[in-house]
């Protein structure tokens, strides 16, 4: 399959907007006072989550979004815009005195989740007009809608919208909650899961009662259709007077299911806003959904991950790489189950040290990629005379090894955006450094990587093999 153009499309989101909030750390110790674990913070993140989260999803395929949403006067509705800002999403949030911004703070040890707590107050009683004439206001030029709705309160009286929308002739994506979808009368399409399907159609002991329920429910709420997600079952779509089309779950691993059902909506309403036909728009969302739960916590798929797994693009086996050829390559071996290895250096004369410090590290996983400085980012890190080799043969030299299978070049002065975006399962530094310190570990080890510290071999260095060379020359003079 070949993905639409979504950079050319507008979509207008609609919902529960929220704050994600991460508080994570080792725990080593059952508490004194009652027996429950202790967790020693070392690190929070915060993201949006919710409706923010489908517009980021949105977002990060290059669609322009407009999000409207419901929050508190207080500091983490600021830190929603601010995060949402970063992507460039336009935030027309309705802001309510006396109510607080929803926030969701997690505790998490080793990539587990301890303890949630709650932090909301919903926002049904609260007068929409604001955020009606809002969606009035910013429909035109939009080429989709999604109501993202975690009845919270925001999407009170869908109704309004829906009409609006409908009567400008722009589809209406829903993704639904609550036990009576009639709200939702004359969307476009509705996603629930099954769970949620179950509770508006009752039981369901049979595929085919599965099916007359589904085309029951287009009709009795005149929708165009209805994607039923069904967890390891895949996804099912339902078009009236069409067969049903049954899309096979595609994921290996699963690690964590947060935020798949924002990821689904927004393939789906950004593929059938940029003019693809529903079927085509489910097969897309089935795929990004396979991503999105091999991830840990709410994460946005990119283009290049869903074009490798549509099998729009090939790449190279190995050797030297781009970074954009390099991300295909990660993305679709990690897709297979493969361990990446990633580790990174100047290896400006490549010494028996090097050999047996990447020897060690293609051990630890599948594939290996070397991050090497460029030749301005060596003579800023080694000064002048630095380095005695070109980064193009330096690269070529390392692609020769057994050990490597692919090399990529940086400029910065650390590879901290490049791991950032190419998130291997194992980062390894060689040399005496504190797991904290390498630059790219943290954000390995929030992906639910590890980072490893190696040691070279004693004796060997390349600064030491210059001052060789340099001392023999002299001694010949």
């Amino acid at each position: 399959m070949t993905l639409p153009n979504f950079n050319q499309i507008h979509i207008l989101v609609v919902g529960d907007v929220m704050l994600d909030r991460y508080w994570s750390g080792s725990t080593a110790r059952v508490s004194p006072e009652a027996p429950v674990p202790v967790v020693n913070i070392n690190n929070t993140e915060d993201r949006p989550g919710g409706a923010a989260n489908v517009a980021i999803n949105l977002a990060s395929l290059g669609v322009k979004v407009t999000l409207l949403g419901m929050v508190g006067n207080d500091e983490n509705a600021d830190i929603l815009r601010n995060r949402l800002a970063g992507y460039g999403i336009e935030c027309m949030f309705t802001t309510c005195d006396g109510l607080d911004t929803i926030t969701k703070l997690r505790v998490m040890s080793r990539n587990q989740q301890l303890l949630r707590m709650d932090f909301e107050r919903s926002f049904a009683e609260q007068d929409k007009s604001a955020l009606n004439a809002n969606f009035k206001a910013h429909l035109a030029g939009c080429d989709a809608v999604i109501l993202s709705d975690y009845a919270k309160g925001a999407l009170s009286d869908p109704q309004t919208l829906i009409a609006h929308a409908r009567k400008h002739s722009v589809p209406v994506i829903v993704d639904p909650k609550g036990d009576d979808f009639t709200k939702y009368h004359g969307a476009t399409l509705i996603t629930p899961n099954m769970a949620e399907f179950k509770t508006v159609a009752g039981a369901i002991n049979s595929e085919q009662q599965l099916i007359e329920r589904a085309n029951a429910l287009c009709e009795t709420l005149a929708l165009e259709a209805l994607l039923v997600t069904r967890s390891e079952q895949g996804m099912t779509l339902f078009v009236p007077g069409e067969p049903e089309l049954h899309l096979p779950a595609k994921a290996k691993e699963v690690y964590d299911v947060t935020g798949a059902g924002d990821t689904v909506i927004s393939i789906l309403a950004a593929s059938v806003a940029a003019g693809e036909s529903l079927a085509r728009a489910s097969v897309l969302a089935n795929l990004a959904a396979s991503i999105v739960v091999g991830k840990l916590g709410t994460s946005a798929i990119t283009t290049t991950e869903l074009a490798v797994a549509a099998g729009q693009h090939s790449h190279p086996d190995g050797g030297v790489m781009s970074e954009e050829q390099l991300v295909l390559a990660v993305t679709a071996a990690q897709a297979r189950g493969e361990k990446v290895v990633m580790t990174n250096g100047c290896f400006d004369i490549l010494h028996a040290g090097h050999v047996s410090y990447l020897e060690a590290a293609a051990k630890l996983g599948d594939r290996l990629i070397v991050a090497v400085n460029t030749d301005a980012s060596v003579q800023a890190l080694k000064g002048p005379g630095r380095p005695v080799n070109t980064v193009a043969r330096r690269m070529a030299v390392l692609a020769g090894l057994s050990a490597v299978d692919w090399v990529v070049p940086f400029s910065e002065d650390t590879p901290q955006r490049l791991i950032a975006r190419l998130l291997p399962n194992i980062l390894v530094k060689g040399g005496d450094y504190k797991v904290e310190d390498i630059a790219g570990g943290q954000e390995v080890l929030d992906n639910g990587g590890a980072v490893k510290v190696l040691h070279f071999e004693e004796g060997v260095s390349t600064t030491g093999i210059i001052e060789t060379i340099v001392s023999q020359q002299s001694f010949r003079k």
